[in-house]
């Protein structure tokens, strides 16, 4: 039975407005022993105003975790974490923060595409033979992102991203929703399927599993009407077929209400495709548990 919430996010970062203490009380009423807070750092997230986005304070949010997690402690496990948006070119600044705080674990998302990627910065060079000013990192969560290409191409570029950054950096425990864009696809998963990509979801999942990283199951695809959570079970099963172990479970939630979100289909699933362990993460080491 899965107990454990490993990936979830505060009002410490910028897409939740949902206190802290808030959400580790709905985790206590949902019958949890274990919750991970994962607040996003992502560095160079493009802002068209110039507003810094998604670069949490580590040292407030570090300080108010602690602070609850003695509050809650006899009530429930609260471990501290964070969600690196991964870019090769950042390796070195992640790798500070990671090195500079006790985090118990650490996750590795593909949020964006590095620039050049929308359409409008493509036709500035080739008009041009430069590069434009202000040229930003494409993220599918933008309707733009998916203007003048197609679903494929998108996709194979994406996946190709957890290639290049696993390739540039390894210390981190986890490849979180490795196809979070399917989320924001303008027909969202109609048609995509493992054996569409699976030259380059191989190589994908090979790196993950060559730099002993866990692969996180993300419920959060259930919510976004997937039907399945990311990635979806095709890829969950070519993952264990490669010699894949290790899997990570998160709702992804922002709100007290999505926690554990449909674990129980998760559950299912994974025990159906022969997963006989979940993964958690203390003090950035390994621990199995029976699913």
């Amino acid at each position: 039975m899965i107990t454990s919430d490993i990936h979830m996010h505060s009002s410490f970062s910028t897409d939740s407005e949902s206190p802290m203490e808030n959400m580790i009380q709905g985790a206590i009423d949902k019958g949890l022993t274990t919750i991970c807070f994962t607040e996003h750092l992502d560095y160079e997230y493009p802002s068209p105003d110039g507003t810094v986005l998604f670069e949490v304070d580590v040292d407030a949010y570090e300080k108010k975790l602690y602070e609850l997690k003695d509050k809650y402690k006899k009530d429930i496990e609260v471990l501290f974490g964070i969600e690196f948006g991964l870019l090769p070119h950042l390796a070195d600044r992640y790798n500070t923060v990671a090195k500079t705080h006790d985090f118990d674990f650490i996750i590795g998302s593909s949020h964006l595409i590095p620039a050049p990627w929308y359409k409008k910065d493509l036709d500035y060079i080739r008009e041009h033979g430069t590069a434009p000013k202000n040229m930003i990192h494409g993220d599918p969560y933008e309707k733009e992102f998916w203007e003048g290409r197609t679903v494929k191409a998108i996709c194979k570029k994406y996946f190709q991203t957890i290639i290049d950054n696993t390739a540039a950096y390894q210390d981190f425990d986890t490849y979180a929703h490795i196809d979070y864009l399917i989320r924001y696809a303008p027909e969202k998963n109609k048609g995509y399927t493992y054996e569409k990509y699976a030259s380059i979801l191989d190589k994908a999942l090979n790196a993950i599993i060559e730099h002993d990283l866990a692969l996180e199951i993300n419920t959060a695809g259930y919510k976004y009407g997937l039907g399945q959570p990311n990635p979806q079970a095709d890829i969950l099963a070519r993952y264990l077929k490669l010699g894949g172990e290790k899997i990570t479970i998160g709702a992804d939630a922002h709100k007290p209400e999505h926690i554990a979100y449909d674990f129980k289909k998760a559950e299912e699933l994974l025990k159906t495709l022969g997963f006989k362990y979940y993964t958690i993460f203390k003090k950035r080491q390994p621990v199995m548990l029976p699913l």
